[in-house]
């Protein structure tokens, strides 16, 4: 049991690592950038106000302005308007549950666009069809119609507003059958929610951006409930009563069909090995349409069955809107998941794990799957995060699994928190070994010294991290890489 001196100086060295100077929205003046090719795209994108980024955000409907998405669309001619999509928000699972969603889509030949955020090493990543990223002639078209939209609409876009005006765009004119989009912050007031669907999903509520969205799981619940319509069925998994009555009101108040997995719907899930498979879990789904037995989930967690019933219960809503799913596709197509950054192993020698876990449910449950699925004598975990997290809650989250730490940071990310701090915070948790480096480089390299074969490196914390640590082990000869994929 901590004493309370403990918790008072825990307190103290967790407010040092959240005390940086905070960075509001600054006013842009219109670009004069000639998008002449794709560097110049790039460069028209880094001078939008990027909130991602940006250290501390005003979350009201001046930062976040639908009505200024909206003009921006408008001059493009509404192209969001013209494309079937799926909607996917949530705190944790979003990534999973899209690209799940995806798969089953696309294994029974559709054409499917996905948006999703944010990206690893390339910004393309975000904008894909039948996982094939945008092109980068296509990326500089597209840049060329949001920079012309936005002159004519005299507004001036975020980064995200941008680019989520060139996947609308991309996919419209792509002529895609439907697109699986994923909510970038919160739900109610993000760049992605003029849509109106044909499903809504909201997959795990926890504990993320309390500062923006609130510091309860109802206030989080009612945020991202805010991507519900009119006649769109929600889907959500049964949660703590709270969610599940914040999502009953939201939906009740917008008219939305609320459909409750493990609730209304019957569903159940099972961890189990086998010699084929290994460790792994299966779920059941039983409605009056779809009826699906034993089916082995695609990614290592059990906190993935989850996201698995969201899914399938999203493939329903799709199907009932007149697509052709069979069930044995379904089946096929998510056996085929994989997620780029979520327990990928991308180097053999050594072992180099990464995952974006960036909150503390995140993180915990990366911690469970690693231990239940990736064997290994000991695990050196590089580890940096965004400093309006929930530092000391990750940090103990982290302690479960790591035998020993080495704190970085982002390379270019101002949120970052200061590893010098995340280590003194760290050692006021632990008693395990730690080590500061510069960068994730520099942090994968301490790692090396430090393990041997049947040792395992595992880099999470943050998007921006595994981002840099990728960049780091594909450029470096040192490691044996192998192709994307999952443990």
């Amino acid at each position: 049991m901590k004493s309370v001196a403990t918790s008072a100086k825990v307190s103290a060295s967790a407010a040092k690592v959240l005390k940086t100077p905070v960075a509001e929205p600054t006013v842009v003046r219109p670009s004069k950038i000639d998008i002449n090719g794709y560097q110049a795209a790039l460069k028209w994108l880094a001078e939008r106000p990027d909130i991602e980024r940006m250290r501390v955000v005003t979350y009201d409907d001046n930062t976040f302005r639908l009505d200024r998405m909206r003009a921006l669309l408008a001059a493009m001619g509404n192209p969001h308007e013209s494309i079937k999509t799926v909607h996917v928000a949530g705190t944790v699972g979003k990534g999973s549950t899209c690209a799940m969603i995806s798969n089953m889509l696309s294994e029974c030949k559709y054409t499917v666009g996905t948006y999703t955020s944010p990206h690893f090493v390339d910004v393309r990543e975000r904008i894909a069809i039948n996982d094939r990223m945008i092109s980068k002639p296509a990326m500089v078209e597209m840049a060329k119609k949001v920079q012309a939209a936005a002159a004519k609409a005299k507004v001036e876009p975020t980064f995200f507003e941008a680019i989520t005006a060139m996947a609308f765009k991309y996919f419209a004119d792509e002529a895609v059958d439907i697109a699986v989009i994923e909510v970038g912050l919160g739900g109610r007031l993000d760049s992605t929610n003029v849509l109106t669907p044909i499903v809504s999903v909201v997959t795990t509520i926890d504990f993320d951006h309390t500062r923006i969205l609130g510091n309860t799981l109802g206030k989080i619940a009612r945020e991202k409930a805010g991507i519900f319509k009119r006649g769109v069925p929600a889907i959500v998994f049964d949660a703590q009563p709270e969610v599940n009555k914040v999502f009953a009101e939201v939906a009740e108040k917008v008219g939305a069909d609320l459909r409750i997995v493990n609730k209304d719907i019957e569903f159940s899930s099972r961890f189990c090995t086998s010699p084929e498979m290994g460790p792994h879990t299966r779920v059941c789904y039983y409605t009056k349409t779809m009826r699906i037995e034993h089916l082995p989930v695609p990614l290592p967690g059990e906190h993935q069955a989850m996201n698995c019933g969201v899914a399938l219960a999203a493939i329903e809503c799709v199907r009932a809107a007149g697509f052709n799913c069979p069930e044995n596709l379904i089946t096929g197509g998510l056996s085929k998941t994989k997620v780029l950054g979520r327990m990928e192993l991308i180097s053999d020698r050594p072992r180099v794990l990464v995952d974006g876990a960036h909150n503390p449910a995140s993180l915990n449950a990366l911690m469970r799957c690693v231990g239940a699925h990736v064997p290994y004598d000991s695990m050196v975990c590089v580890f940096g995060c965004c400093q309006d997290k929930d530092v000391g809650e990750m940090l103990d989250k982290l302690n479960l699994g790591a035998d020993k730490v080495i704190f970085t940071r982002a390379s270019s990310n101002p949120r970052a928190a200061d590893p010098v701090e995340l280590q003194k915070l760290f050692q006021e948790r632990s008693g395990k070994m730690s080590q500061v480096a510069r960068t994730a480089g520099e942090a994968i390299q301490l790692a090396m010294r430090a393990t041997s074969r049947d040792d395992l490196i595992c880099v999470t914390g943050s998007f921006y991290v595994v981002g840099d640590a990728m960049k780091f082990v594909h450029e470096n000869s040192d490691f044996q890489l192998r192709r994307p994929q999952t443990v």
